[in-house]
């Protein structure tokens, strides 16, 4: 890559990209009875003069993204509340998190020699202590870095972190209220424990891949990325989550927190796109509790 990790740069590793992974690798092609040309929709109710929005992220995008998104930045400005995953809260960021622990990861157990070369390297100016890294949130930033630094070509001077975090600077710009459905705390734990008990040559095997595209600058690997940029979703509605633990049962209990807020607030609501789709999915959930969801084009 030619250049190591600056303290924003590994601030990157808020681990919210466990909303959006498991999605993109659906047939991009699928036109399908629940595409939709949108990430964007407005939610009304007949029992509140309320009008608020969800927005699905891809968390690797950021400002020169949103910032061509008119009708979702409109929708921003209109807002007084917005709820994202979870608050970079000083003292409980990802680096807090993982600098606090006593266990080390032997990392020549799971990655070769020039492999860990580069990932000192990637990390040599960085306050996060790499070694006190899982190879599971390993893997989950490697990821970030390739999409945001390979596929999206993040533009140095970009101030957001994520497009999570670039939302809610513009959302504080206009002193809207941040509402965090989450803890950075949680967000790691989930990640780990969803896939606990994988085998260590696994672990060394998407490591071993992550790394070697890095390396690549091929953006022919961004599928991932490309996937979001077209917006021709398959929301499948009528199919069932697929992941309980990183879907199902973090929507449910993130639905009493939303509709509290949405009946007595204009709220923006950012969260991975996974989470708007599928029965489980916020949109199913809201439409089941009576309200009016409609999508909106991103742009005019």
């Amino acid at each position: 890559m030619g250049g190591k990790l600056s303290r924003t740069v590994i601030m990157l590793f808020y681990l919210q990209l466990i909303s959006c992974q498991f999605v993109w690798a659906q047939d991009e092609n699928k036109i399908g009875v629940d595409t939709l040309n949108t990430v964007l929709f407005k939610v009304t109710s007949s029992h509140s003069n309320k009008v608020s929005y969800l927005f699905g992220t891809h968390h690797a995008f950021g400002k020169s993204f949103f910032d061509t998104l008119y009708n979702v930045h409109q929708a921003l400005l209109a807002s007084e509340v917005l709820i994202k995953e979870n608050l970079n809260i000083s003292g409980h960021l990802a680096e807090d998190i993982i600098n606090r622990r006593t266990v080390k990861t032997k990392w020549s157990k799971y990655l070769k020699k020039d492999e860990l070369a580069f990932v000192k390297n990637l990390f040599a100016s960085s306050p996060t202590n790499f070694y006190k890294m899982t190879p599971t949130e390993m893997y989950v930033f490697l990821n970030r870095y390739f999409n945001q630094q390979v596929c999206l070509s993040k533009d140095q001077t970009d101030p957001s972190l994520t497009l999570d975090d670039y939302i809610a600077l513009k959302a504080k710009e206009h002193n809207a209220k941040l509402f965090g459905l989450e803890t950075t705390e949680e967000q790691i734990e989930l990640i780990n424990k969803d896939v606990e008990g994988m085998p260590r040559k696994v672990h060394k095997r998407r490591l071993s891949n992550i790394i070697a595209k890095i390396k690549s600058r091929n953006n022919n690997y961004c599928e991932e990325t490309e996937w979001y940029k077209q917006m021709e979703i398959d929301y499948q509605f009528n199919l069932p989550c697929s992941n309980n633990l990183l879907l199902t049962d973090r929507n449910n209990k993130w639905m009493s927190d939303i509709v509290k807020l949405l009946d007595s607030n204009n709220c923006f609501i950012a969260v991975g796109l996974s989470h708007l789709m599928y029965e489980c999915g916020l949109i199913k959930q809201l439409q089941n509790q009576s309200y009016t969801i409609s999508p909106v084009i991103v742009n005019q």
